[in-house]
């Protein structure tokens, strides 16, 4: 499930408009549907990463997450939301031996093929954070890049991972950023057009969950055109939701960051310039008491 990439900002970049869906009933979804649409999103989604245009997370999400995590060689980690085994693979070149998992088995089978032809030591399994199938206390670390966001029972999922970290493990994370992930969401531009800020509203009301329909604004207009847009789940969560489950599980907070692009690689990528502006991604380090 892992993606790095602003829904609202691919949505202008398409110019067809962010399109909302709410669930019926009570707003529920439960995992067996998050991994039905993911395994939709997956081939789609592997052939546009994996041709450079997730942009968001290559240029501005994955370093600083990387920046962010500790020495790792030598550990045993679990990385949770996989997606098609990308930042696992960063994980195992820092010397760090890695299982990962995600709930889309179409992913997980991308990741595998690229793991049969490229060999890097690690494991792929298809598993729900919600259910992990490992005993107490196994991994010395846990990553979860740009995927917890998008679990359903999301305070189920943290518990269980600071039940299968080693005591003092860590527990490293991205998410979108809940105060600018809201269903109302648009530009504020100066008289020259000019991105200044954006206006946000329905933080605090807005339905437990949506979908919402978008697709890699890098890519070229011809591709895009010939591939379904993403459907990613948005369970709407404020800050402090966040932030308390993670102290209530009994993780002790370390490090908080909200990256964006420096004017180099502004220059370099301008389609992350944005990131400047407002906050799309929020990165949070914890570690379990000893």
């Amino acid at each position: 499930m892992a993606g790095d990439t602003p829904w609202a900002v691919m949505a202008e970049v398409l110019g067809i408009g962010l399109r909302h869906f709410t669930t019926d009933g009570e707003g529920t979804m439960d995992n067996s549907e998050v991994g039905r649409l993911w395994d939709e999103n997956a081939e789609a989604w592997t052939a546009l990463a994996r041709a450079g245009y997730d942009v968001y997370r290559d240029f501005v999400n994955t370093p600083a997450f990387m920046a962010m995590l500790p020495d790792v060689a030598g550990l045993q980690g679990l990385d949770i939301g996989c997606g098609e085994g990308h930042n696992t693979r960063l994980l195992a070149q820092r010397g760090a031996g890695v299982t990962a998992l995600d709930i889309s088995t179409a992913f997980i089978e991308r990741a595998v093929e690229t793991e049969r032809n490229e060999p890097a030591g690690i494991r792929y399994l298809r598993a729900s954070a919600t259910e992990l199938p490992f005993p107490a206390a196994r991994f010395d670390f846990v990553t979860a890049f740009m995927s917890i966001m998008d679990v359903s029972q999301a305070d189920v999922a943290i518990r269980e991972i600071h039940r299968v970290l080693k005591p003092a493990g860590l527990f490293q994370f991205s998410i979108t950023h809940p105060c600018f992930q809201t269903p109302q969401w648009k530009w504020v531009r100066n008289d020259s057009n000019q991105r200044i800020g954006v206006i946000c509203g329905d933080y605090f009301t807005a339905p437990e969950v949506r979908i919402e329909e978008w697709i890699f604004g890098a890519a070229p207009v011809e591709m895009r055109q010939q591939l379904r847009p993403f459907r990613i789940p948005v369970f709407q969560r404020t800050l402090s939701s966040w932030l308390n489950l993670i102290v209530k599980t009994g993780f002790n907070i370390e490090s908080f960051a909200e990256p964006y692009a420096d004017e180099k690689t502004a220059e370099q990528c301008p389609a992350v310039a944005d990131t400047r502006l407002i906050a799309y991604f929020l990165h949070m380090r914890c570690r379990k008491a000893r």
